[in-house]
Formats: C-alpha cells, sequence, structure tokens
C-alpha cells in the first residue's frame, strides 16, 4: 500500500499538470490562431484514439491468458481493410464486430 502523504503528493502532481495541459491550450493559445502545420497535426488526433484504445486489446488480451488470439488479429485485420477500402469507419467497426462474432463462435 501507499503511503498517505505520498499519494496526496501524485494526485496534487497529477492536478496541477492537468491543468497546466490545458491551460497551455485554452489560456496561452486559446485566443489566436494556431499555425497550419499545428494544426494538420491535430486533425489526426481523434482519429489515432480509438485506434490506440483497441490495439492492446488485440496484442495483449486478458481474457486468453496474455496470448495473441488469431480471431481478433483476423477482425482486426479484416476490420482495417474494410476502413481503408470503404473509407467508412462505421462500416469498418461493423464489419470487424462480425468477423470476431463469427470467429469466436466458429472456433469454440
Amino acid at each position: 500500500m501507499i503511503d498517505r502523504v505520498d499519494l496526496w503528493i501524485v494526485i496534487i502532481g497529477l492536478g496541477i499538470g492537468s491543468f497546466g495541459l490545458r491551460f497551455v491550450f485554452l489560456g496561452l493559445v486559446g485566443d489566436r490562431p494556431l499555425p497550419a502545420w499545428l494544426m494538420r497535426h491535430l486533425r489526426y488526433t481523434a482519429v489515432s484514439v480509438l485506434p490506440a484504445l483497441v490495439m492492446p486489446l488485440i496484442v495483449w488480451p486478458t481474457a486468453t491468458g496474455g496470448e495473441t488470439d488469431p480471431v481478433r488479429l483476423a477482425a482486426a485485420a479484416v476490420a482495417l481493410a474494410v476502413g481503408y477500402f470503404a473509407r467508412n469507419p462505421l462500416l469498418a467497426m461493423v464489419v470487424g464486430a462480425a468477423v470476431l462474432v463469427a470467429g469466436g463462435y466458429w472456433v469454440s
């Protein structure tokens, strides 16, 4: 267990860091236009969040004891291919989920 003082130091430090990150964008830069190169990079932030959340579940799933599951890899590959060729993220998620369910039914 962590000591109470250490816990509060970590909580306060994380709070200050979180406030600082938000203040940089809202307080210091909020009323000025951002450079074009930065806006170009920030445009892809939202697109990268979903793969960053899903990828650990594909590569290191805890449900199978930490082993890589071929069904999850196949579902991710199919979803990636559908998303790339169809340019429709919703269709990619639905097809990937269908492959995951069908593959889980077929393998078990």
